[in-house]
C-alpha cells in the first residue's frame, strides 16, 4: 500500500510539473512573439528616420494620458457592471466592488501569464462572494463571445468607412489566416480542422456519458454545465438593454480613447475619428497575439496609420505610447485593487465563512 501511495504521489507531482512546464513554455512563446515584434518594428525604421521617431517621443503630450486613463478606466467599470449582470440569472449578486477588483486583478495577472487572469477572477468571487467558479466560467465565455461580436462590428465599420484605405491590408491578413498558398480557399485545411473539432466533441461527450462516476470526469461535467448555464443566462437577463448599453459603451470608450490618443504625438494629432475605428480594429489583433499586446499593438496601429498618410515611425511612436498608457492603467489600478480587495471585505465583514444568499 505504501508503495502504491508513493507511486500515486510521484505521478501527481509529475502531472503538476508537466502542467507548469507547459504553462511556462506557452507564456515564453507568446512573450517571444511580442519581443520579436518589438525588434522587428524597430528594424522597419530607416536610419534617416530615427531622429523623427525620437522626436515624436520627446515632443509627445503626455498630459493626454490623464483623459485616456479616465476613459479606459470607465470602460473597465462598465465591464464589471456587465459581468455582474450575467450573474443575476444564475441567482447571484456579488458586490460591485468585488467584481471590479476581480476584473482589474484579472487584467494584472494576464500581463504575467496569459489567460490565468480569467481563473483569478473566478477565484476571487468564489472566495469573497461565494459564486461557484464553474458557473462563472460560463459568464466569462459569454462575455468573450459578445466582445468578439463587438470586435466584428468594429471591423465591419472600419471596412465601411475606410475600405479604400485599409481594404488590401485586411484582405492580406485574411488570406494568410484562412487561404492556401495559391490564394484560394483551402478546403483540405478546413476539413482537417472541422474533423479534429468533431472528434474532440464526440470524445468528450462519450467520456462524460460513460465515466461520470469518476471524480475528475464528474468535475469536468460540472464545469461544462456551468459554461452552458453561463452562455444561456444571457437570454434570461432582465436588463437586456442595460447589457447591450454596457457592451456598446465599453467599445465606444475604447474608440474614444484611441482617438484622443492620436492627439498625443505630432503627426497623428487631428486624425479623423474613422481612423480610430480602423486603428482599434486591427490593434485589437495585437492584443491577442502577444501578452498584453506588447509589440504587436503598436505595430498594427502603426500599419493602419501609415495607410492614412502618417509616417511609419510616427505611427509606431504613437502606438507605443497608447499601448503604454493601457499597460499603466492595468498596473496602477490592478495593484490598487489587489490592496483594496481584502480591506474592503474585512470592513464589510464578507469572508469565506459569511454566506451570501443568492437573490
Amino acid at each position: 500500500m505504501a508503495s502504491l501511495y508513493y507511486i500515486a504521489m510521484e505521478t501527481y507531482e509529475s502531472v503538476i510539473m508537466k502542467k507548469k512546464i507547459f504553462n511556462a513554455v506557452k507564456y515564453i512563446s507568446f512573450l517571444s512573439v511580442g519581443i520579436f515584434l518589438v525588434w522587428w518594428s524597430l528594424r522597419q525604421i530607416p536610419d534617416d528616420k530615427w531622429g523623427e521617431f525620437k522626436t515624436a517621443f520627446s515632443t509627445a503630450n503626455y498630459w493626454l494620458m490623464l483623459p485616456v486613463f479616465l476613459i479606459l478606466s470607465a470602460s473597465h467599470v462598465l465591464r464589471a457592471i456587465r459581468w455582474r449582470m450575467l450573474m443575476y440569472p444564475l441567482g447571484y449578486r456579488p458586490s460591485f466592488a468585488n467584481t471590479f477588483f476581480a476584473v482589474m486583478i484579472g487584467y494584472l495577472v494576464n500581463l504575467a501569464i496569459p489567460r490565468l487572469g480569467e481563473v483569478m477572477k473566478c477565484t476571487i468571487l468564489a472566495k469573497y462572494d461565494h459564486v461557484p467558479a464553474e458557473k462563472l466560467v460560463g459568464t466569462i465565455v459569454a462575455e468573450r463571445a459578445f466582445d468578439l461580436l463587438c470586435l466584428l462590428l468594429v471591423f465591419i465599420a472600419a471596412f465601411a468607412l475606410q475600405y479604400d484605405v485599409i481594404g488590401d491590408f485586411g484582405l492580406n491578413l485574411l488570406r494568410k489566416a484562412f487561404l492556401g498558398k495559391s490564394g484560394t480557399f483551402d478546403t483540405t485545411k478546413f476539413a482537417i480542422v472541422a474533423a479534429i473539432l468533431l472528434i474532440i466533441i464526440i470524445a468528450v461527450w462519450q467520456l462524460l456519458k460513460r465515466y461520470d462516476q469518476i471524480k475528475i470526469v464528474h468535475r469536468l461535467h460540472d464545469i461544462l454545465t456551468g459554461v452552458w448555464q453561463g452562455l444561456v443566462s444571457v437570454k434570461d437577463l432582465k436588463h437586456k438593454w442595460g447589457f447591450i448599453f454596457c457592451s456598446i459603451g465599453i467599445w465606444g470608450l475604447y474608440l474614444l480613447g484611441t482617438w484622443v490618443g492620436f492627439y498625443g504625438t505630432v503627426g497623428t494629432s487631428g486624425l479623423p475619428f474613422q481612423v480610430a475605428v480602423s486603428g482599434l480594429a486591427f490593434a485589437s489583433i495585437g492584443m491577442i497575439v502577444s501578452p498584453g499586446g506588447i509589440g504587436a499593438y503598436a505595430v498594427f496601429l502603426a500599419k493602419i496609420l501609415q495607410r492614412n498618410g502618417v509616417d511609419y515611425e510616427l505611427g509606431l511612436a504613437n502606438g507605443t505610447i497608447q499601448w503604454f498608457a493601457q499597460f499603466l492603467i492595468i498596473v496602477i489600478v490592478g495593484f490598487i485593487s489587489l490592496g483594496l480587495l481584502p480591506l474592503f471585505n474585512k470592513k464589510t465583514g464578507t469572508d469565506e465563512t459569511t454566506p451570501i444568499n443568492p437573490q
